[in-house]
């Protein structure tokens, strides 16, 4: 009898057991998302400042008509800037400082050309009459220098392409995306004029 009771007991016991409820499971703790920072965006240069795509509204590519719009017509018009202007031609426009040049080729802007002391200079800060010393401490091997057309050294042509240019002298780009800036250097060592755009920049006498 007590056996039977000692029985009942316990199973009462352990029916009891499985009745209660689970304690409530830890609410869950969430972590929040590690969102990495966003990359730092790249420093434009500033809308003055004559780089290998262009100056201020002028950008490489541009049409004539586009041209004209942003910084006017041709300042001089009855001056010849190409033996065929309706494939090449070099002017200024009326709202550009002397001795700033524009090249069209086939109705489109190839070239921007610096021959006077202005306030346009390039975006690592050089224009007419820095040296060809600074220049090339500047740039390092980015620097392609071939010799003068005309000119004995010290003269010479410094090339610095953005985009599509060689890696040594004396190789022609001919790609129409390349983009680069040419530093011509006279027999003083200094430059007499800047040319920013596409191959044109390669053309010693205007159009050819």
């Amino acid at each position: 009898m007590i056996r039977s009771l000692t029985a009942v007991a316990a199973t009462a016991l352990l029916l009891a057991a499985c009745g209660e409820p689970e304690p409530a499971a830890a609410p869950a703790i969430e972590t929040p998302a590690i969102v990495p920072p966003a990359p730092a965006a790249a420093t434009a240069p500033a809308a003055n400042v004559l780089t290998a795509q262009g100056y201020g509204p002028l950008r490489i590519g541009m049409t004539r008509a586009e041209v004209v719009t942003a910084l006017g017509d041709d300042a001089s018009p009855n001056t010849a800037g190409g033996a065929e202007p309706e494939v090449c031609d070099v002017w200024r426009p009326e709202q550009a400082p002397e001795g700033v040049l524009v090249m069209i080729q086939d109705g489109v802007l190839t070239r921007i050309s610096v021959a006077r002391t202005t306030a346009w200079k390039t975006d690592r800060g050089f224009g007419v009459g820095d040296t060809a010393a600074a220049i090339k401490a500047a740039y390092g091997p980015l620097v392609v220098a071939q010799p003068h057309k005309y000119s004995a050294p010290p003269a010479e042509d410094l090339f610095v392409w953005q985009t599509g240019g060689p890696a040594t002298a004396g190789e022609y780009v001919q790609d129409a995306a390349a983009r680069g800036i040419r530093y011509e250097i006279g027999s003083d060592g200094k430059v007499s004029m800047v040319h920013v755009g596409g191959p044109a920049i390669q053309l010693v006498e205007g159009c050819s």
